[in-house]
C-alpha cells in the first residue's frame, strides 16, 4: 500500500493530465489496481519460487525430504493477488479523485 501510495503521490501531474484529456474515473482507477495487482502478483510468484526452492535443494542435496502441497503454491499466488487488490483500492481511488487542474499546478 505504501508504494502504491509513493507511486500516486509521484505521477499526480500524469494523472492530471490524462484527466485533463478525458481519462475517467475508472480508468484511472484501474490502472492503478493494475498496477498494484501487478506488483503484488510478481512478488507473489517470486517468493513462491523462492519457497518452493528450499525444499527442493534440500532434496536434491541431501536425504531431507520436506513434503509441499501443490496447492499451497496456488493459494500463496492467490493470496499475493488478493492483497494487491485490498491495499491497492485506496492508492487508486485517490489518485482517481484527483482534480485535474490541482494535478496540473502540483510540482
Amino acid at each position: 500500500m505504501n508504494i502504491m501510495l509513493a507511486t500516486v503521490s509521484t505521477r499526480i501531474r500524469e494523472i492530471g493530465i490524462r484527466k485533463a484529456v478525458g481519462a475517467t474515473r475508472i480508468a484511472v482507477e484501474m490502472q492503478f489496481l493494475t498496477e498494484a495487482v501487478m506488483i503484488s502478483l510478481v512478488g507473489g510468484i517470486i517468493g513462491t519460487l523462492i519457497g518452493l526452492a528450499i525444499p527442493f535443494s534440500l532434496r536434491f542435496f541431501t536425504d531431507v525430504y520436506i513434503p509441499v502441497p501443490s496447492l499451497a503454491a496456488l493459494i500463496a499466488i492467490a493470496v499475493s493477488c488478493f492483497v494487491g487488490v485490498l491495499f491497492g483500492t485506496l492508492p487508486a481511488r485517490l489518485a482517481a479523485r484527483l482534480d485535474p487542474i490541482e494535478s496540473l499546478r502540483h510540482e
